[in-house]
């Protein structure tokens, strides 16, 4: 009975109580949502690294970044919006038992952004295809989004890209090469990932261990955010930027710089199962920190 009764709790049945003495599931219809939300979102961000692909297979490296901006700029918004429905997680935790509660939410959060990553890298060389011809048609709309949202939107346009639907496969792999993926990039990138991954999370759960900061501790997950972004900025996207201008400059290897795109998915791979161990630590640091804070 003990083992029926743990497995239960693994599916969502929580034997805890809320702040109006009812029974408790974790695995709500809200969780489901912000999960969806979230493997979206890191869905998105994967695949942004194909646009760099695209724009040097094309030799159109400038409409690229501007399509890679896009995306990156949509994948921030939606971060930013589904933040208040997490933060209603920490409202809706139950009085008992509350950390442990909460921890277990946030850990379904962080492994819909690991699924997120792998759905990404599943889809990646459909969508190199398919930017490609997005940053064609950008060009000839003459750099109008509207327009060219107009077109991709089109029942033609989608039933096109339906054909071109293609599963990764180990040919995909050929001529890339070990040495042209730096090692040290890699676990930049992972580190970089993973602090993004949790910091909204850390945060929230930082105001559980420190309830008398925990305004304070909420606060502080725009700054490390912001901190990933810049970390981003300046070690990751000059590095394959400079790559790309090679290819299109007739200076570098094409698959150099698909080597090196396929290296930084599959680090926001590792980042985000790293996620998962540094989401508590990450937490109790955001605690102890706001002390010199306050």
């Amino acid at each position: 009975m003990h083992f029926i009764f743990k497995f239960m709790v693994k599916l969502g049945y929580y034997d805890s109580f809320g702040k109006e003495g009812n029974r408790v599931e974790f695995l709500t219809e809200k969780l489901l949502f912000i999960g969806l939300f979230i493997f979206i979102i890191h869905s998105i961000e994967t695949l942004a690294y194909a646009v760099r692909l695209s724009g040097a297979r094309v030799k159109m490296i400038a409409s690229a970044l501007s399509l890679f901006n896009i995306m990156v700029i949509v994948s921030r918004l939606a971060n930013m919006m589904q933040q208040p429905f997490t933060g209603s997680l920490i409202d809706n935790a139950p009085n008992e038992n509350a950390l442990e509660f909460v921890e277990t939410q946030f850990r379904i959060l962080i492994g819909a952004s690991t699924a997120g990553t792998i759905f990404g890298i599943i889809l990646l060389p459909t969508f190199i295809a398919l930017f490609s011809r997005a940053i064609i048609h950008l060009s000839e709309e003459r750099g109008s989004v509207p327009l060219l949202l107009k077109r991709i939107f089109s029942f033609q346009y989608i039933k096109r890209a339906i054909t071109h639907f293609s599963l990764p496969k180990f040919t995909y792999l050929k001529d890339t090469r070990v040495k042209d993926m730096p090692i040290r990039l890699f676990f930049i990138n992972m580190v970089i990932t993973a602090i993004y991954t949790i910091g909204v999370l850390s945060a929230l759960y930082a105001a559980l261990l420190a309830p008398e900061r925990a305004s304070t501790a909420i606060m502080a997950s725009g700054l490390i955010n912001g901190i990933a972004t810049i970390l981003l900025v300046i070690f990751i996207d000059p590095k394959l930027s400079v790559i790309a201008d090679d290819v299109v400059n007739q200076r570098g290897s094409y698959n150099k710089l698909k080597s090196m795109s396929l290296m930084m998915v599959t680090s926001r791979l590792f980042g985000t199962i790293l996620a998962q161990f540094l989401f508590v630590l990450g937490a109790r640091y955001i605690a102890w920190f706001t002390k010199f804070i306050v």
